[in-house]
């Protein structure tokens, strides 16, 4: 079974999110955008 991690992301400044381009479970590379804010 694949190592899972977990990691905390913390915003600078107040945000709306405007789209999540990851789903749990999905692989992910080291650049991928995985949320984007207004």
């Amino acid at each position: 079974e694949a190592m899972k991690m977990q990691n905390i992301l913390r915003a600078e400044r107040d945000a709306v999110v405007k789209a999540v381009n990851a789903k749990p479970g999905d692989p992910v590379a080291a650049d991928q955008v995985l949320v984007e804010f207004q």
